[in-house]
């Protein structure tokens, strides 16, 4: 009894780290390219087991929302935010009407017959600024792309003018540098210049303004401040629904943002109808296959999840199962992914046949698609060794030897779990110590990945040997059990 207390408390006290994942979409084509990464999960969160006592089980509750993901769709590890920023581009590509360019009053510009205008020195050197700093951010080079940011604001404001719109685009290229940096002191200010100049160019009800609304939204959701982002988002709906129309794609991808801040909020509601519209739109306009659409019913389903709604849960993600496997075959992390999300829901709803066997399938494709060593191997084959405790927890009542196998089983499962994540971990303390700074996201997140499941795998292990104990306590005969949570296990019955 000793030993089950303290596994409970152990596994009491041990919690995953919560975290968003963000996913970059189309900007909008408006005359502001803003970004507007998407919240979305793509592979259930791994949990603790939370059932003990007489008839103990490995049950896995799903009252959190699945806010981290072990596996995103370029079989990276990511437990954290992942964002990519779209930089604006010139201001006036869609704006070079004659009231427009007759508002701007630039001088050191000329216009001519056809309404364009001649760029100067200053403006040459903006958009080389411009897209030098676009370049040294995709390379990661973000030292280098501040310098050259900074200096396209400068020489917008000297070619265009100090209240122009380009200068409104060269702010927000700055700020969402500074988003990423997580500066974000220094990126705030720069988001309310552009939508302060954007507003006095075009006024407040433009859509371009709405498209600035939006991506200051989006800075405020990454901060988690949900109420500044609620508040961000609701006005840029109003605008793109007033200006676009509520069938179109960019409404519906502000619907969806508004939807995930009161999902975060806990207004589960409000938010269950939002998405559900943003859905209904795309499917309406023939986008119902798209990836953005995908990730939308995925985030519905995890809504369902948090309502205790299972069974809609299920039917959502049968549907995206269903479309990947049309669109992109088993071949596909996304679908196997997909699916590995459909059989953690079976699971969790008692369907343990089809989740297990949903679940092997899913490892068969892991193996197919990455190195045998890959930590998402080690996660699946945590998954699929709890899905094989609950079995043996319907079977130790009636089948004590069937039971004994399962056990059997889920521990060769979590033992090549655990194996796959000390690997991991080895190999990212191993580079960490030779490039220090300079080692790579990714290497970061596998290790720190391999890490969470080398805890619960450890501690399915120990709840391995509690149900063991149990076994022994109810007067089963058997006479040896023995167990090694790194060995291998050797069970001898007698009559």
């Amino acid at each position: 009894m000793y030993l089950r207390k303290a596994a409970v408390s152990l596994l009491r006290r041990v919690r995953l780290p919560s975290h968003s994942i963000f996913t970059s979409v189309s900007p909008p084509t408006t005359s502001m390219a803003i970004a507007t990464p998407l919240p979305f999960s793509l592979s259930r969160k791994i949990q603790f087991p939370n059932q003990f006592g007489n008839g103990s089980s490995w049950s896995t509750t799903y009252a959190d929302p699945p806010i981290w993901t072990i596996l995103s769709i370029q079989a990276a590890i990511i437990l954290g935010i992942n964002v990519h920023p779209v930089f604006a581009d010139d201001g006036s590509n869609q704006t070079n009407t004659e009231s427009d360019i007759q508002g701007a009053n630039i001088s050191g510009l000329r216009k001519i017959e056809d309404g364009s205008v001649i760029s100067n020195v200053h403006t040459s050197k903006w958009r080389i600024f411009t897209d030098n700093g676009r370049d040294y951010f995709l390379q990661g080079k973000l030292e280098e792309a501040e310098k050259f940011f900074l200096s396209a604001i400068q020489e917008a404001k000297e070619g265009f003018g100090e209240r122009d719109p380009h200068v409104a685009s060269a702010c927000n290229n700055l700020a969402e540098l500074y988003r990423v940096k997580k500066a974000f002191d220094k990126a705030e200010p720069l988001y309310l210049d552009a939508i302060r100049l954007l507003e006095e160019a075009f006024g407040s009800e433009d859509i371009r303004v709405g498209v600035a609304l939006h991506n200051l939204g989006q800075f405020y959701l990454v901060q988690r401040k949900l109420e500044e982002a609620r508040v961000c988002y609701e006005s840029a709906l109003k605008i793109k629904g007033r200006v676009l129309g509520r069938g179109s794609a960019d409404y519906a991808d502000t619907m969806y943002h508004l939807g995930t801040v009161l999902f975060l909020q806990g207004r589960l509601n409000d938010s269950e109808v939002v998405i559900q519209d943003s859905i209904r739109v795309l499917e309406e306009s023939g986008q119902g296959e798209s990836m953005a659409c995908i990730r939308r019913l995925r985030y519905l389903a995890q809504i369902y999840i948090k309502s205790n709604r299972i069974s809609e849960a299920e039917n959502i993600e049968r549907k995206v199962l269903h479309i990947m496997e049309l669109s992109k075959g088993w071949n596909s992390l996304d679908t196997v992914v997909a699916a590995e999300e459909l059989g953690l829901t079976l699971q969790s709803s008692g369907s343990l046949k089809e989740a297990q066997e949903l679940l092997e399938r899913c490892l068969d494709a892991w193996k197919t698609l990455l190195p045998e060593d890959h930590i998402q191997i080690g996660a699946n084959m945590l998954h699929i060794a709890r899905v094989v405790m609950l079995n043996y927890n319907q079977l130790r009542g009636m089948h004590v030897s069937d039971a004994i196998a399962e056990i059997d089983k889920a521990k060769g499962l979590l033992n090549n779990a655990i194996r796959i994540a000390r690997k991991v971990i080895s190999k990212s303390k191993t580079q960490n110590k030779k490039q220090g700074y300079g080692v790579s996201g990714e290497t970061r997140r596998d290790g720190y990945a391999a890490v969470i499941i080398l805890l619960q795998s450890l501690n399915e292990l120990g709840l391995l040997e509690i149900n063991r104990l149990e076994l022994q306590e109810s007067g089963v005969s058997i006479v040896t059990f023995w167990f090694s949570a790194f060995g291998s296990g050797k069970v001898v019955i007698h009559s």
